[in-house]
């Protein structure tokens, strides 16, 4: 297995060992014992499975606050996705910072999302199956997000926004600038 930091503070991509041959390939996607060794520590407790039927939808940006923040292990099992994080930790070093990642069936990527980020997701093919790991149950009480196109930030999207499908609730959130931030760089 291989981790790899990113510009993004605490934000690693693993890599895990891929076999393959003719009739395709296997991946150990996780296993505890590997993943401390490489020293990521989370007691993941739930499993999540999302499906985008078409490309252009965006899921996000979204977190839980610090009661019941989420660290989450993201891959995409079918199709490709763009994923991007925002540092969200007041006082963090990278606050502020967004960054975005291919995730594919292809290159079996897999991304940390440690707490205190803002995660989300534009899908680029159709039947997009995203499966992620998180160390805390969901608490609806506890959910939130920022908007998505916040001028502030300037995540770049893969594609023009009119051509994204989002959720009523996704258009919904308030800029990083507007948010009653709960997250403070090591409290979390």
């Amino acid at each position: 297995m291989r981790v790899i930091e990113t510009r993004l503070k605490d934000v690693k991509i693993i890599e895990t060992n891929v076999f393959g041959d003719h009739r395709g390939f296997f991946t150990e996607s996780y296993s505890k014992e590997t993943f401390n060794k490489a020293g990521i520590m989370h007691e993941f407790i739930q499993d999540n499975h999302s499906l985008s039927v078409e490309p252009g939808v965006l899921r996000g940006m979204h977190f839980q606050t610090p009661d019941k923040g989420q660290t989450k292990l993201i891959r995409a099992t079918t199709g490709i996705i763009y994923d991007v994080l925002v540092d969200i930790r007041k006082g963090s070093p990278t606050y502020g910072m967004w960054e975005g990642y291919i995730l594919s069936e292809y290159n079996h990527r897999q991304l940390l999302v440690p707490k205190g980020f803002a995660h989300g997701f534009v899908t680029l093919t159709p039947n997009c199956n995203v499966q992620y790991k998180v160390d805390e149950y969901y608490s609806p009480e506890h959910d939130g997000g920022i908007a998505f196109d916040d001028p502030a930030i300037g995540i770049e999207w893969p594609m023009p926004i009119e051509r994204m499908i989002l959720s009523d609730k996704d258009t919904k959130h308030p800029t990083l600038s507007e948010l009653d931030n709960p997250f403070v760089y090591g409290e979390i």
